[in-house]
């Protein structure tokens, strides 16, 4: 079992940036996949990024493409998100994910879940 715990979030203006960060602990890090999801209110928890066990391998939702970045440490234990250029849809809450079938973009894969950050972008 792995435990996560995500930081940075906060409230931003519309072009600014932003880096999450999720510190796992638990089983070795470097079993699993990693994403990052988001919930905006009164919607579905969608996809934003994800990547592979060695970081070699990462994907990301179209609404983010080119904006987002996904990294991870695997000595640190940590995986991170760096936004940019953000946007006010981009506000939402979240959340780290960490699955045991490698990376993916689908939501039914992640077994472990962080608690989640605001993240409130302003016009």
């Amino acid at each position: 079992q792995v435990q996560l715990v995500e930081s940075g979030g906060g409230l931003v203006q519309a072009g600014g940036s932003l880096r999450l960060s999720c510190a796992a602990s638990g089983r070795p890090f470097s079993n699993y996949g990693m994403g990052w999801f988001r919930q905006a209110p009164g919607k579905e928890r969608d996809f934003v990024a994800a990547i592979n066990w060695s970081g070699v391998i990462s994907d990301y939702a179209d609404s983010v493409k080119g904006r987002f970045i996904i990294s991870r440490d695997n000595v640190l234990n940590t995986v991170a998100l760096q936004m940019n250029s953000l946007k006010p849809e981009d506000t939402a809450v979240y959340y780290c994910a960490a699955s045991t079938h490698g990376y993916s973009v689908s939501y039914g894969e992640y077994g472990y879940w962080g608690q989640g950050t605001q993240v409130t972008v302003s016009s």
